[in-house]
């Protein structure tokens, strides 16, 4: 049985704590309250979603069947297709299913697998994006060693090391997780399990909380996106010291595809917590949260194709073998 606080910004007191039995289901937030936008909505998530994952196994299929782009890069860009396709699936099916049954509930269980989904394949995204810097940087800054560097055996590790460290994250929340028997609510201001927001359900609502809950968002958030500021510093001394114009922008232009995904996800990432942490509008967090989860998945295969001539080539070589 389910039971709600008297408050949903208070922890129970000890009296209600003994009486209280263990949460069996949290409430999702709802993204519309009108009836006739539901069947909108709906359209609009299935849409995204089948793009997404129409998208991103395009790009797999590409890099996989041709010849060409079997190199670093292109192994690292389709494991982050597959990231990406597993990051909206942890989401989007739940919103589906919740639109039609016209229900905001979500078990215990339901939630905390949700909430490990969510943080194994996000973890891949941001720590996959750090790996493609890493091999950009190898090759402008190493070109002559860069097949030596990034040889096979070692492409092949730093994907499972981003996979076990993705895994512990998400293992590492979910043990913290469990160690809380109660809840300030069972609202959850947002449409998935999203981790930062079942902390801030937590009782007891210590100061440890909010320390680890920042500590684990700067281990996992601002170490990635340092080794890729880090990796940017050097590609960018590197192109500052080619003395042709035309020579500087060629080799730059191999980033920009990259550095365009990076700006997306992380901007769309830090606009989701940092608005959950700002602001009181639970709306306000729902947009960030949809511009994170949803659009940013959509739109990684629709860089990399537009703006890549290999990647082009690969699916009009694609679409002709199966004509």
């Amino acid at each position: 049985m389910t039971h709600q606080s008297p408050s949903a910004n208070q922890c129970p007191n000890n009296t209600e704590t003994q009486h209280r039995t263990h949460i069996s289901e949290f409430q999702l937030i709802s993204l519309s309250e009108d009836p006739d936008k539901q069947p909108l909505l709906f359209g609009l998530f299935l849409s995204m979603y089948l793009v997404t994952v129409l998208g991103n196994l395009l790009i797999i299929l590409a890099v996989s069947s041709d010849p060409h782009l079997h190199t670093p890069m292109y192994f690292f860009l389709s494991n982050l297709s597959l990231a990406d396709i597993g990051f909206i699936s942890t989401t989007v099916p739940k919103v589906l299913v919740n639109i039609q049954t016209h229900s905001r509930a979500i078990s215990y269980v339901g939630c905390l697998t949700q909430m490990s989904l969510f943080l194994i394949f996000g973890s891949m995204d941001a720590l996959l994006l750090t790996v493609m810097a890493y091999d950009r940087y190898v090759a402008i800054c190493h070109p002559l060693h860069y097949l030596v560097i990034m040889n096979p055996q070692l492409c092949g590790l730093l994907v499972l090391v981003s996979f076990f460290i993705s895994l512990f994250d998400s293992q590492l929340h979910n043990l913290i997780i469990l160690q809380f028997t109660n809840f300030k609510g069972v609202e959850i201001s947002n449409f998935f399990c999203d981790p930062s927001q079942l902390l801030n359900l937590a009782c007891p609502d210590t100061f440890f909380n909010n320390i680890l809950k920042y500590f684990l968002g700067a281990i996992y958030g601002i170490s990635p996106i340092s080794g890729i500021l880090f990796s940017y510093y050097k590609i960018i001394s590197s192109i500052l010291r080619i003395p042709s114009s035309g020579g500087r922008y060629k080799v730059f232009y191999t980033c920009g595809s990259h550095l365009a995904v990076v700006c997306l996800f992380y901007g769309t990432g830090f606009g989701a917590y940092l608005g959950s942490a700002v602001s009181h509008s639970p709306r306000k967090v729902v947009v960030a949260s949809v511009m994170y989860t949803e659009v940013t998945p959509m739109l990684n295969p629709f860089i990399y194709s537009l703006r890549n001539r290999d990647i082009k080539s690969a699916l009009r070589r694609l679409h002709s073998r199966t004509v």
